[in-house]
């Protein structure tokens, strides 16, 4: 960066995935994102460093802003610190031809008044026939392939491993640390919510079956009951038949 540039931007370029597949892909080297498919955003940073003593604001356009989502698109930079500029590009679809893409971003920077916040800017700032002194920096779009993967190798040996990235250059590494942290968050909660209806469908169960239980020892009770009424009643005819005729018989002798 020169003395008299107002922002460094770092990369110079917007590089997001070009494979179509379940894979796990690098940005920049140092980015590690989320496997990426076919119908799904894709995010990829930019940093601003201010490295004069004034307020300098700014602002992204495309050529193509159906296709982007630039948050934020406007802002200020503080003197001496940075700002980070972060790109959403829509679901794709389909891979574009011979995997190149024509859209390009373009960035201006002109000093703002001191103290100046966002609520601040206005089109007119950037408007060099205004007699502004406006800085343009054109960024392209890159599609970067994932390396491929390295060859079967014995345990134990370093050959084929593939180098991790640092993440200690870069301070991007921030944005992309707070998203997979979201992302980590979701999948335990859906894991915990998970474990809840298992454990209230396992206790129904438990429920059910002893219930069942009862009932049959119920149905059991009641069959054997049935079975002995059952059984004592011919013992009680019999006992009845022989009074009666142990009664005539006495009868019929006093005859």
């Amino acid at each position: 960066m020169s003395s008299d540039e107002l922002l460094s931007i770092q990369p110079n370029e917007l590089r997001f995935p070009c494979r179509f597949l379940v894979l796990s892909l690098l940005i920049v080297s140092v980015f590690r994102f989320d496997p990426f498919e076919l119908k799904k955003q894709i995010s990829c940073a930019i940093q601003l460093t201010n490295q004069t003593d004034n307020h300098v604001a700014f602002k992204v356009k495309t050529t193509n802003p159906k296709k982007y989502c630039v948050r934020p698109n406007t802002g200020i930079v503080l003197p001496r610190s940075t700002c980070d500029v972060v790109v959403t590009m829509q679901a794709q679809r389909e891979a574009p031809p011979d995997m190149q893409c024509k859209d390009k971003f373009l960035l201006l920077s002109v000093v703002a008044t001191p103290g100046a916040t966002q609520k601040d800017i206005t089109p007119e700032m950037f408007n060099k026939d205004a007699g502004n002194h406006v800085e343009e920096c054109k960024l392209r779009v890159l599609y970067v392939s994932p390396p491929q993967p390295p060859s079967p190798v014995a345990e134990g040996s370093d050959e084929g491993s593939s180098p991790r990235p640092s993440l200690s250059d870069n301070g991007n590494a921030g944005v992309v640390d707070g998203v997979a942290r979201e992302h980590v968050a979701k999948d335990k909660n859906s894991e915990l919510q998970t474990k809840a209806i298992v454990s209230r469908l396992t206790e129904e169960k438990n429920s059910v079956i002893q219930q069942n239980s009862k009932l049959q020892q119920e149905l059991e009770l009641l069959r054997k009951q049935s079975n002995k009424a059952y059984g004592g009643f011919p013992f009680l005819y019999v006992v009845i038949v022989g009074l009666l005729g142990i009664l005539i018989g006495y009868l019929l002798r006093r005859t």
